[in-house]
């Protein structure tokens, strides 16, 4: 039996507004970006009829207003990949893996403004976290990645690197002793499938990057053919083998639907 005493209480009426107004600069926020207007304390305060002291009451500074805005952005997103993921059985992780990349291509090229915010003008999504919200955990697109990518190694085997084989750099990176932390490492499993992903992972971010920033042939980019030649990569590495054309048919299918 459950301790009435140990029950969360219903929020305040005063807690619900500042939620509420939380909410309305997180929207403003994106509808500047989406507007390709410049992001500020001062713009986002004007939208919404607020002065800029006000407007400090909820967020302290300009870093805190990208953190604010950047986890709602993750949170919409993977949920939108998720979604793409869970049309696909879990007892095929590769469709869902290509599946996710996909949407995650549809949504950097579709919102290139949010886009930046998260991977250009910040250090990387393991930083974003909701400011008016101390205890909530980030949303990670890694970590969405590798619950996908660590399935599909228990449902392919594919060969990943001895650990006698990694560099020391990686191995020590891969162990948490490097400089910064890793994409998603997988302390329960052999490094090498660590290291294997963020190699995957290089390549789908490399690729939907400069797709983004238009740092390649505009037809070259529309066409998916890039894009497609990266999948294949990573199939190779991924073990796919045979089932490869399948997944190619499928996964061509998936960028054809994205650009429609």
């Amino acid at each position: 039996m459950s301790d009435p005493g140990s029950q969360q209480q219903p929020p305040t009426r005063r807690e619900r507004q500042r939620q509420a107004t939380y909410g309305e600069i997180v929207e403003v926020s994106r509808s500047l970006l989406r507007k390709s207007e410049t992001l500020s304390l001062r713009a986002v305060a004007a939208e919404m009829g607020m002065t800029a002291p006000a407007l400090y009451r909820y967020v302290a500074s300009y870093q805190q207003l990208q953190l604010l805005v950047a986890q709602a952005i993750l949170e919409d997103v993977i949920a939108d990949l998720d979604a793409g993921r869970a049309r696909y059985l879990d007892a095929d992780p590769a469709a869902q893996l290509l599946a996710a990349a996909v949407g995650f291509r549809r949504w950097g090229r579709n919102n290139p403004e949010e886009f930046s915010l998260i991977f250009a003008n910040l250090a990387g999504p393991e930083t974003h976290q909701d400011p008016s919200d101390p205890g909530s955990g980030p949303a990670r697109f890694d970590e969405f990645f590798g619950q996908i990518f660590v399935r599909t190694w228990e449902r392919y085997r594919f060969e990943v690197p001895a650990e006698e084989d990694l560099a020391p750099e990686v191995l020590r990176a891969v162990h948490g002793e490097g400089a910064a932390p890793l994409p998603c490492v997988f302390p329960e499993y052999p490094p090498g499938l660590s290291w294997m992903f963020i190699r995957c992972w290089v390549r789908l971010y490399g690729t939907v990057t400069l797709e983004v920033f238009g740092h390649m042939d505009a037809e070259i980019i529309a066409s998916g053919a890039l894009f497609l030649a990266m999948l294949e990569d990573n199939a190779r590495d991924l073990g796919f083998g045979d089932d490869w054309p399948r997944l190619r048919a499928l996964a061509a299918e998936e960028i054809l639907g994205s650009t429609l």
